[in-house]
């Protein structure tokens, strides 16, 4: 299997699985199999929202595909903004609306922990798999770097003293939560016989 359908209409998002796979496998995206719809996110759990955005393409397309759903979980927070990460200021959020509303929450507090999670929801003939990333780190006192997209400018990796957004994409795919499930996920394809 050479070609897989990534059932999203974040561009971003196809762009970054594309670089992390380089020439491994051809990544298809909604736009260029002409599928126009908007995918619904109704869950409270990431898992539930991966497989809803899966399953949604699969039934539609009949094709092979995986989606992914991705949250900020801030430890002070509680794990907020969690599975409505890209909502989190609101349905019409801009990445600056959502970014100034954590960074208020965030005042004051002394605990900065917070870890990106990605889940990975592939359908492989009618089957379900699912892959895990986690990256930890803490959330930046102010926006730094122009990269990236999302919480990037905020959200510092352990290990790291730069935002994500102050790195290039190549340095953020070597340690992101994104990098680490498509890691999980090739390996899967790679090992299954259906590969």
């Amino acid at each position: 299997m050479k070609t897989i359908l990534f059932a999203t209409n974040n561009a971003n998002k196809v762009s970054e699985v594309r670089a992390i796979l380089g020439d491994q496998f051809k990544i298809q995206s909604l736009q260029e199999a002409g599928v126009y719809i908007d995918i619904p996110e109704p869950h409270d759990k990431l898992e539930d929202n991966a497989r809803e955005k899966s399953r949604t393409i699969h039934t539609l397309t009949g094709l092979h595909c995986f989606a992914e759903d991705t949250g900020l979980e801030v430890r002070a927070l509680h794990g907020e903004p969690g599975v409505r990460s890209a909502r989190y200021a609101g349905e019409q959020a801009t990445d600056a609306d959502n970014i100034q509303k954590l960074l208020t929450a965030m005042h004051g507090q002394t605990d900065r922990r917070a870890r990106f999670r990605t889940v990975i929801s592939l359908i492989l003939d009618d089957v379900e798999y699912q892959f895990e990333g986690i990256c930890n780190g803490q959330i930046a006192h102010a926006v730094h770097g122009k990269n990236g997209f999302g919480y990037d400018p905020i959200f510092i990796p352990e290990g790291e003293t730069r935002c994500f957004a102050e790195m290039t994409a190549s340095e953020k795919n070597t340690m992101s939560h994104r990098k680490k499930a498509t890691k999980a996920f090739v390996d899967f394809l790679n090992t299954s016989s259906r590969g």
